[in-house]
């Protein structure tokens, strides 16, 4: 059963603000697939929602002018793994969105959700922050863009203030031209489960294949909130293409995770993770590049 006190359904996202004005304690409601199982277990029984659910102007992917890509929040996971402007540009949010759950999850689930959740689990985190998207957000006072370095505040915190919604997710030009890149999840199982740790690594090379000029590096359940690998990124830039180098850039990655131990793994595994899965995200973005070993 769902405690469910108000459901009210928001007509467009100004309508939602509005709606969110008016009822301050209400929560946002998108495809459900974290807010639903929240109400079940209790933990927001009795809530009050705004559904954001029939909103089309939130779905979609497409280009701003200034070339960046824009994925509308309401937006599915299934989508966005099949978008051909997503597939040529920024294939590893596609792998990302794909790993999410099982196919009816994905088919519901929308990237608004998955970022606003807070959680340092979610599949898209790692990728969106190893390419510096940017989140816009709609308030009553109109529209702000937020770093999603700075999206992020605490576990299962964001910067939403009350009143605002997720309008959707920018991905600057400059962070996905010329760069390719490869998201591994390591969980229990290979599908339906909750990653152990993720990593979402992304390079650029020079033009003659044989240089790092750019690395980008970042983690999902390496720490309270999704982060980036700053000591990773400074150890490959301006490197050679080679397996010690990529190595020494998995090894100084360990200089700005934090896991913890939880009852999926201890620490000291999810350390030896965040190594291993930097080499190999690594490698396999400088080999999607067109760079060899």
């Amino acid at each position: 059963m769902y405690d469910i006190e108000a459901l009210y359904e928001a007509k467009s996202a100004a309508h939602a603000v509005e709606l969110l004005r008016e009822h301050p304690e209400a929560r946002v409601i998108a495809g459900g697939s974290d807010v639903l199982i929240e109400i079940r277990e209790g933990k927001l029984a009795g809530c009050s929602l705004v559904s954001i659910q029939k909103l089309d102007e939130l779905r979609g992917i497409g280009a701003d002018g200034d070339g960046s890509i824009r994925i509308g929040a309401m937006t599915s996971m299934s989508r966005i793994a099949a978008d051909p402007v997503i597939r040529k540009r920024f294939s590893a949010l596609g792998e990302a969105a794909d790993a999410v759950g099982g196919p009816q999850l994905r088919n519901i689930a929308t990237i608004g959700g998955n970022v606003c959740n807070g959680v340092t689990s979610a599949d898209t985190a790692s990728t969106l922050m190893a390419w510096d998207a940017v989140m816009e957000y709609l308030s009553p006072s109109g529209t702000r863009r937020v770093p999603i370095q700075e999206h992020y505040t605490g576990a299962g915190k964001t910067a939403l203030t009350g009143g605002e919604i997720l309008l959707a997710v920018i991905i600057p030009q400059e962070s996905y031209e010329n760069c390719f890149g490869h998201y591994i999840k390591y969980a229990m199982r290979e599908a339906l489960d909750i990653a152990t740790l993720g990593c979402s690594a992304n390079v650029r090379l020079s033009g003659d294949k044989a240089r790092i000029e750019r690395l980008r590096l970042a983690y999902g359940v390496a720490g309270p909130v999704p982060l980036r690998a700053p000591s990773a990124e400074a150890a490959a830039e301006d490197k050679p293409v080679s397996e010690a180098v990529i190595a020494a850039a998995a090894k100084a990655a360990l200089n700005d995770v934090n896991p913890r131990t939880s009852w999926r793994a201890g620490r000291e595994f999810r350390l030896h993770l965040a190594e291993e899965l930097a080499k190999r995200a690594i490698r396999e973005s400088v080999r999607r590049a067109g760079g060899s070993i």
